[in-house]
């Protein structure tokens, strides 16, 4: 249950309930993916949402819904630019293997060897380490109010690696897989200092410029920006600006903003080999070490999952006000993406229910919410010592009214919903399912299911 800023969470396939279907004629699956856009808007899931879907060389869906600006009432369309957070990473990385391509430096090089500057910690770890979070450098993002107190700061790449320099290393490198924003930073530096010029001219001159991608930018704050979308934080029953963050932090990690119509251009760019020879492709598209574990499933800023038996390849950003999904199905040549301008949108939930479509599954159907006695209460409520990968974290389950919240150490109370048989849920997330061991009458302890992964709690 946590919340990366800038970052991923994969969305895995779970089995077809009803097996899987013919996929459907592309007027039908426009029709479905109009319903659920509109259902998602309509249930606050964001004020607007553009979606792009192709699949080979047609289009299916290029459209927005709701408002990409509620106070000057602009409607989201294909060309609406958002803020794509993470899925910057993927152009990062395909910038570092065009460079490896042109022998400018190795994966298996020191990143001291080329930024000698940098904390003599960090100096031995590897540009493949970097590429694929098994650095072990600790995040700037990851640093709680220390670095939140600072959104409204522009910085430099150097300011950004002096807001971590001073800590311990998270773990040795190589070791571990850890989402990390400050490893991307250094290979943002690193691509600056081998091409002779700053990251974001890079990517324009390598990607943006070649392949056609006219609404694809670095969104930096002062510029004027046709077609920008405001992002926006739910508020009650509506809606708030989001905080605003001084967008040179995001930098290599973050910092494009892009179209749905740019991205499935991108998409058939990279992945139909027009970007990075077949080699690097297969580098960037295939885990590899701690990164191969079940909690990570990543390559070079992208990641890997299967949807029924379809090898996926995906990404998606989450950034102040907006959240973003791309994902592309190789054997079908299929394109998604979801844009959205709400930081707490589930952009990848509705980007699989799209994928569920496509495939010709069924689409997933929330289970009914169940009333909580006062007695169901008090026997799920405590203190629970979840078994995580990066060390043992309180979950404290707490009564809210006639409600329970669960909170992580560390983060925000979430409302769990309650589908009877000891299950909860949670809105944010229809994937995950928290399920109590009970006995005497009083919960003993907790299995947390999500995103493809098992954790267990023990009652404190």
């Amino acid at each position: 249950m946590r919340r990366l800023v800038y970052g991923i969470l994969f969305t895995l396939a779970s089995p077809a309930l009803l097996g899987a279907q013919a996929s459907p004629p592309p007027a039908r699956l426009a029709q479905v993916v109009d319903s659920l856009a509109r259902a998602f808007v309509a249930q606050g899931g964001a004020p607007s949402v553009a979606i792009g879907v192709t699949r080979g060389g047609e289009t299916i869906v290029m459209k927005g819904w709701g408002k990409a600006d509620l106070e000057n009432d602009v409607p989201a369309t294909e060309h609406s630019l958002y803020r794509i957070g993470s899925v910057t990473k993927q152009f990062t990385a395909a910038a570092v293997m065009q460079l490896v391509e042109q022998g400018k430096v190795r994966l298996t090089d020191s990143i001291g060897a080329h930024l000698p500057t940098l904390p003599a910690a960090w100096r031995g770890v590897t540009v493949r380490q970097l590429l694929n979070h098994t650095s072990g450098i600790p995040s700037y993002t990851s640093i709680g109010d220390a670095w939140r107190r600072r959104w409204g700061e522009e910085m430099s790449p150097d300011t950004l690696v002096a807001l971590t320099a001073s800590l311990p290393m998270w773990f040795a490198p190589g070791s571990e897989w850890r989402y990390d924003n400050s490893g991307y930073v250094v290979l943002g530096m690193l691509v600056e200092k081998l091409a002779g010029r700053p990251w974001a001219a890079d990517i324009e001159e390598r990607f943006i410029k070649p392949l056609g991608l006219t609404e694809t930018l670095n969104c930096l704050t002062a510029p004027v920006v046709p077609r920008r979308v405001h992002g926006y934080e739910p508020a009650g029953a509506g809606w708030t600006n989001t905080p605003f963050l001084a967008m040179t932090q995001p930098y290599a990690a973050g910092a494009l903003c892009s179209s749905v119509a740019d991205l499935a251009k991108w998409n058939r760019a990279l992945h139909g080999g027009r970007v990075v020879s077949a080699a690097s492709y297969a580098l960037m598209t295939t885990p590899e070490g701690a990164a191969a574990a079940p909690n990570a499933r990543y390559g070079f800023g992208l990641g890997r999952v299967a949807w029924s038996g379809h090898d996926v390849i995906l990404h998606n950003g989450g950034i102040n006000g907006f959240i973003s999904s791309n994902a592309w199905v190789a054997d079908l040549g299929l394109s998604i993406t979801v844009l959205t301008n709400s930081g707490s949108a589930q952009a990848g939930q509705l980007l699989r229910q799209i994928g569920r479509a496509a495939l010709g599954e069924p689409l997933e159907v929330r289970p009914t919410v169940v009333p909580l006695t006062a007695a169901d209460r008090a026997r799920y409520a405590g203190v629970y010592a979840l078994a995580l990968p990066g060390g043992a974290r309180d979950f404290t389950v707490a009564e809210l009214g006639d409600q329970l919240t669960g909170q992580l150490a560390g983060q925000g109370p979430v409302a769990l919903l309650h589908y009877g048989s000891h299950t909860f849920g949670a809105s944010f997330d229809p994937s995950l399912r928290i399920t109590f061991t009970v006995a005497d009458g009083r919960a003993t302890g907790m299995t947390l299911l999500q995103g493809g992964e098992r954790v267990e709690g023990t009652r404190k």
